[in-house]
């Protein structure tokens, strides 16, 4: 492996929903480019109850799959989003994307990690969280904010039901697979 690429040039090529760039790299003395999305921080949070032991998710559909026309573009997915510009902390951010589409209020996070969602195309990091939750910290009806357009169902699930799906392939968001999966590394008495 030679020297590692440096960045010599950045061009924004588009900045509406998303922000496109073409960066000009050099390594060993040659250059080319790449283009990458620059999305910013989310975060991504497996809300369960260990009593009942389900998980509350949400059901919308991805312009992604349905772009490469996907059989079923709405996936089942944790609760996300992205942390709002102006600094949000991350379990602030965590705390209202699961108020905004599941209509839960989070006493508890379990901090899982930060990892990059597309490493290769975006500068998108994700605060992944565990967070166990009981029938009184449902305080609203979740479904999303309308202005955001996101279409959001909220589905309940059993997590032994969850699990099951993510061991035979069936769970076809990355974030809710790793943290199905880590949920029951971490406790799998509740599985």
């Amino acid at each position: 492996m030679g020297e590692a690429p440096g960045i010599e040039a950045v061009e924004t090529l588009h900045y509406g929903w998303g922000r496109y760039l073409k960066l000009t790299l050099r390594q060993d003395g040659e250059t080319f480019s790449r283009e990458i999305e620059d999305h910013g921080s989310g975060v991504a949070v497996l809300p369960f109850d260990p009593v009942r032991r389900v998980a509350l998710l949400v059901r919308q559909t991805r312009t992604g799959p349905l772009f490469v026309s996907d059989v079923e573009p709405a996936l089942l997915e944790v609760p996300a989003g992205l942390l709002d510009h102006g600094g949000e902390a991350p379990a602030a951010a965590a705390r209202r994307e699961v108020l905004e589409e599941i209509g839960v209020r989070l006493r508890t996070l379990d901090p899982a990690g930060e990892a990059y969602s597309s490493p290769g195309c975006s500068t998108e990091s994700i605060h992944l969280y565990l967070a166990p939750f009981g029938d009184e910290d449902r305080v609203a009806a979740g479904g999303g904010l309308a202005e955001e357009h996101e279409g959001i169902e909220v589905v309940e699930r059993p997590l032994d039901s969850l699990l099951a799906d993510a061991l035979a392939g069936r769970l076809r968001d990355m974030k809710t697979l790793a943290l199905t999966l880590l949920l029951h590394a971490r406790r799998p008495e509740l599985f």
